[in-house]
């Protein structure tokens, strides 16, 4: 059921117009994007190869949000203690360039990202996981969305919705209330189990008779360059705000979504939005992380039509 089969990425794709068949591929030179420098961090990226992942998810830990002087440095030892349901040593991050064709970490992509201001503002607030940056974040959008720092398939997710006094948490098909924040943390760290996490703003989808809907763009690089393979739209099981196939979600034409959740005009428009922001991802992606051959990018639409990306995958399914 995948669809749009090796198509361009057009320099002109944020533009509205149809996409040009001569665009086919992103060759590796002309990535052009503000300063990246390739990273390295210490077992988050794997060629394929076991990897030690107790490793990465302590050096994971130690990033620190993209408004710090540097985008791997660490919180404060005060801010940091048991927050992140694990103690967290202090890291020296080296910067060095890596080979791997697998970055596991959300957080350090996402950290790459946010380096280019045209793709930042399609990236949902994101942090990773205190209570302090929870309240925080309740406090400013009300709804938040968690997620562990490595993982995949939806495993894992919880979101949590602040509402006249209370507080509503989504898990799975469960969604159960708690009436203080202390009893928020206690459940958020019980179904954590003492994985690192982030939080990032819930966005309210474009929706399908109320399902949400996403969908993923999946980019694969040959001798010739980067090429598109798939760009399909995944509706969330009813009752599930989880759009992963893994979790029952429904997968469908990209063209398809667009239409049934927003309008059959906004079809070409924003398919060429989500193959621009794709184009300008890989020049910051390749950049940092040289030896990346397959990529999958989350995107949705809210409401109001604004494109988001929620997350990039190096080893896509």
């Amino acid at each position: 059921m995948e669809e749009d089969q090796n198509a361009a990425i057009g320099a002109n794709a944020a533009s509205g117009a149809p996409v040009d068949p001569s665009n086919l591929t992103v060759s590796a030179a002309s990535a052009s994007s503000p300063d990246v420098q390739p990273l390295e961090l210490a077992g988050v990226l794997t060629d394929g190869s076991p990897a030690d992942h107790s490793t990465a998810q302590a050096a994971v830990a130690g990033a620190g949000p993209a408004s710090e002087p540097h985008p791997l440095a660490g919180p404060s030892p005060d801010a940091a203690s048991d927050e992140m349901f694990g103690s967290i040593s202090s890291l020296d991050v080296q910067i060095q360039s890596i080979r791997s064709r697998r970055v596991a970490s959300k957080w350090l992509k996402t950290s790459v990202l946010r380096k280019d201001p045209r793709v930042a503002r399609h990236i949902p607030d994101t942090r990773l996981y205190t209570s302090a940056e929870l309240s925080a974040m309740l406090d400013a959008y009300g709804k938040v969305v968690l997620k562990p720092v490595v993982g995949s398939g939806g495993s894992g997710l919880i979101m949590v919705t602040r509402s006249e006094g209370h507080y509503l948490v989504r898990h799975g098909r469960s969604i159960r209330r708690y009436s203080g924040f202390p009893a928020l943390t206690a459940a958020v760290r019980r179904i954590a189990r003492r994985r690192k996490y982030l939080i990032q703003r819930a966005v309210n989808l474009a929706t399908i008779h109320g399902r949400p809907i996403d969908y993923r763009v999946k980019m694969e690089k040959s001798r010739k360059g980067w090429s598109t393979r798939a760009m399909v739209g995944r509706l969330a099981r009813p009752g599930l705000f989880v759009t992963n196939l893994r979790r029952g979600g429904t997968q469908l034409r990209s063209a398809d979504g667009i239409r049934r959740s927003i309008s059959a005009a906004a079809v070409q428009p924003k398919k060429n939005e989500m193959l621009h922001i794709t184009r300008l991802s890989i020049s910051l992606l390749e950049r940092a992380f040289p030896g990346v051959n397959r990529l999958g990018f989350d995107y949705g639409f809210d409401q109001n039509g604004k494109l988001w990306m929620f997350e990039v995958n190096t080893a896509p399914r």
